[in-house]
């Protein structure tokens, strides 16, 4: 459809390529994503999340055992040179937690928590429970960039990409998240868009739907002429 087009030209893909990470590289870029993504996951805005990020980046505090060493004064230190004030005491806490939980059963590594996963509801599960904080909301930020890189990341759309795409008419209203997800790789798969991929289109309909579908009206939506909503 011209709208998938459309969708890529005027919108960035994946958040973790925008990073310069590239997920299929190596577990060290995964685990960068993963902490970028508890980043994403508050209730934040993109750019602050990606500059706090790339504050713990260049001082080298990614790892789980990097950021557990931190201790929390210097995580919260971290988080607000990243202009993460708002929540920094609460992100922090979250970040010790969870590097904990992963080290304890999983031995620090994220790979080996794919593995153990029975599948992909399963993976999903075994990350919210690695600390109070990992929300569905989280794990789908996670997982979602990494389908084709990890075979049990699957997980159903996101709600805002869902929104976007029913605004522009690639998705029937009401449809569950697997369902929908399913919808929209099936368009995809009839007309795909080099050099991208499928997790490049969810990533731009989730920045659609998230900085202009979900909101009243206001500045031009540079998919206007696609949207049934105006």
């Amino acid at each position: 459809m011209e709208q998938i087009a459309q969708v890529l030209d005027r919108l960035p893909g994946r958040f973790a390529t925008e990073l310069g990470i590239d997920l299929k590289a190596n577990p060290e870029a995964r685990q960068k994503w993963f902490l970028a993504a508890i980043l994403y996951g508050a209730r934040i805005s993109g750019k602050l999340a990606a500059r706090a990020y790339q504050v713990f980046v260049a001082r080298g505090v990614y790892t789980p055992e990097a950021i557990r060493e931190q201790g929390w004064d210097n995580l919260v230190a971290l988080l607000d040179a990243g202009g993460y004030g708002r929540y920094d005491f609460k992100t922090a806490t979250k970040l010790l937690q969870v590097m904990a939980s992963l080290k304890e059963q999983y031995q620090d590594s994220l790979e080996r928590l794919h593995g153990m996963a029975a599948d992909g509801p399963d993976l999903e599960l075994r990350l919210i429970n690695l600390a109070p904080g990992i929300g569905p909301a989280t794990a789908n930020i996670f997982l979602r960039e990494l389908r084709g890189v990890w075979a049990k990341a699957t997980p159903g759309l996101s709600p805002l990409a869902q929104l976007a795409g029913e605004h522009l008419g690639l998705l029937p209203p009401g449809l569950t998240p697997g369902e929908a997800l399913a919808a929209l790789a099936a368009e995809w798969q009839q007309q795909p868009v080099a050099p991208y991929d499928f997790p490049d289109l969810e990533a731009a309909l989730v920045r659609l739907g998230r900085d202009y579908c979900r909101k009243a009206p206001g500045p031009p939506c540079p998919l206007g002429a696609f949207c049934g909503r105006h």
